[in-house]
């Protein structure tokens, strides 16, 4: 059977609004390769576009979240080829310019480039049991795709060292003590956890709302406090002009649920201007 019949990448948009996103090569246990990273930044723009999306969740199929990219590709690249036309590739970092909630469902093996893109998820939830490792030491590498940027934010300098110099293994256990993970979760409540999770953000949370937090989470790393407090007033003078922040007023005290636009028709009207 050619493994490829199926879609390397999973798509399925609930009811609720939630986007499931699965790598999809059980038989190689997710691992990475060019059709998955083509497909995989294709999706997410898609994500973006679509109004009726409101969250994403990305989880593995069958025993594995991802382990890294393929050996074959790795063993091709090892001996000086190019099997990959880098010059034409988007950056491996498509998730750290999503503005939609991105949770990670880390059901196995994540290392390598799945190490990295759970990392650019904004929560990750894992089993007891998954595995987590940077990797690239033990390949000759270099931290890849900013993680030397996003794992300190994690975890502290400390341990962002240890797993970058060692390239050891932690269990879902030790990655929840450190702070890499958010929650862990019995394998047969993992997905149901997320996507209820998700479900929540995308049926309470305004989408214009957490997409300016999320600008926020990542701009004000490289920013002092009191750049941090004015940015966000100014952000907030906008968001207190579009219509996600009167719906957000109204159905508070209506005591309903709200009905947030969605985050391509939330349009803040004009700031009036100074006399």
């Amino acid at each position: 059977m050619n493994e490829h019949a199926a879609p390397v990448i999973l798509s399925e948009l609930t009811g609720d609004g939630v986007m499931l996103l699965t790598l999809n090569r059980p038989e190689r246990h997710n691992a990475w390769t060019l059709e998955m990273e083509l497909l995989y930044n294709e999706l997410f723009d898609r994500a973006e576009a679509d109004p009726a999306v409101r969250a994403v969740v990305l989880t593995g199929a069958g025993r594995s979240f991802c382990p890294g990219m393929d050996m074959s590709v790795l063993d091709g690249a090892s001996s000086g080829a190019r099997p990959w036309p880098t010059d034409r590739l988007p950056p491996r970092t498509r998730p750290m310019s999503f503005p939609k909630p991105l949770v990670a469902a880390v059901n196995g093996a994540c290392a390598g480039i799945g190490f990295n893109q759970a990392l650019m998820c904004d929560v990750r939830f894992a089993v007891p049991g998954a595995k987590f490792a940077a990797a690239f030491s033990a390949r000759g590498l270099v931290a890849e795709d900013g993680v030397s940027w996003l794992l300190p934010r994690l975890v502290g300098y400390g341990n962002a060292s240890d797993l970058l110099l060692s390239s050891r293994r932690v269990t879902g256990t030790e990655a929840e003590a450190m702070g890499l993970v958010n929650r862990l979760v019995e394998p047969e409540e993992l997905l149901p956890t997320a996507l209820a999770y998700a479900t929540e953000l995308a049926r309470s949370a305004s989408p214009y709302a957490m997409s300016l937090i999320k600008r926020q989470l990542a701009d004000d790393q490289a920013r002092s406090f009191a750049e941090s407090r004015d940015t966000a007033a100014a952000l907030l003078a906008t968001a207190k002009r579009a219509p996600d922040y009167r719906e957000g007023v109204r159905s508070f005290i209506e005591r309903r649920p709200p009905e947030f636009a969605g985050l391509g028709e939330n349009v803040p009207e004009p700031a009036e201007a100074s006399s």
